[in-house]
């Protein structure tokens, strides 16, 4: 090696040394603040692009959840209000049994009638107050529940609406019968008893309904999550090995700075070959 004051060969090399210890430092110590191994296209595009499309999937699978959700919980206020209204005409078939008896005097009959016509009151109102998010199932003409099922917006789960309003499709149980007479009250429960087997086989739907959309839910949910998981073992940093790499490449860093130290007052050393 030549020596020589305008060159210092040992000095080049230790500083390219020292700036390519600086750049493995630097990314390992993004790592670590980030937590992720793949933070730019710069560190790698592939594996980037793929975990943004990922991300795009856990974002619609979470618009999936949430449509599930509002699904489900119309699907329980309708199931709810079906409850009330079966335990309802439960209660209304006692008085129209009671009011059926001939012997039963007019004044009492009269009172059961009120009886009854109270309870055909609630069921009007339990029918239209259950309602859920603008989406009312069991009314006259009631609203089909729908939910999304697909990431992308397709694809989708459809409970129909189930009429539970007095005289409909369901509840033959009419808003103006009465149980005024004993005729008239054997012609309730009679009624009655088919309105509560129409209102078995509605629920039964709307039951079924919100058992796929709860399989569906929890499905969303574990695939959401596995998404999520595959997401980070292609982006996130190993940071057990980044902390190991932290500290060698600190070492060598403090070792580069030496070296360099070293090599920049080799030229100093000519001096001696001029000395008398």
């Amino acid at each position: 090696m030549v020596d020589s004051i305008n060159t210092n060969a040992s000095s080049l090399l230790g500083v390219r040394s020292l700036q390519k210890t600086n750049s493995t430092l630097g990314s390992t110590q993004k790592e670590i603040a980030t937590g992720k191994d793949v933070n730019s296209v710069k560190d790698n595009a592939a594996i980037l692009a793929i975990s943004k499309l990922l991300e795009s999937d856990v974002a619609g699978l979470g618009s999936v959840k949430n449509s599930l959700d509002r699904a489900i919980s119309s699907t329980d206020v309708a199931l709810a209000a079906g409850s009330s209204i079966s335990d309802l005409l439960l209660q209304a078939k006692e008085k129209a049994v009671q009011a059926a008896d001939p012997g039963l005097d007019d004044a009492s009959r009269s009172a059961l009638n009120q009886d009854f016509a109270a309870i055909k009151d609630q069921i009007t109102s339990i029918v239209g107050t259950a309602e859920f998010n603008g989406t009312n199932a069991i009314k006259a003409g009631g609203d089909d529940i729908v939910a999304i099922t697909g990431a992308e917006g397709d694809g989708n789960i459809t409970i129909e609406a189930q009429d539970l309003s007095l005289g409909g499709g369901n509840i033959t149980l009419s808003e103006g019968q009465s149980i005024g007479s004993a005729a008239d009250a054997q012609a309730a429960v009679a009624a009655i008893d088919d309105s509560l087997s129409n209102l078995t086989s509605a629920l039964s739907e709307l039951g079924s309904g919100a058992g796929q959309l709860q399989q569906t839910k929890d499905f969303t949910e574990a695939l959401s999550n596995t998404t999520e998981a595959g997401i980070g073992n292609l982006v996130d940093a190993n940071l057990a090995s980044s902390s190991a790499d932290l500290q060698a490449s600190q070492v060598k860093q403090a070792l580069g700075i030496q070296s360099l130290s070293i090599a920049n007052r080799q030229p100093a050393a000519i001096l001696g070959l001029f000395q008398s």
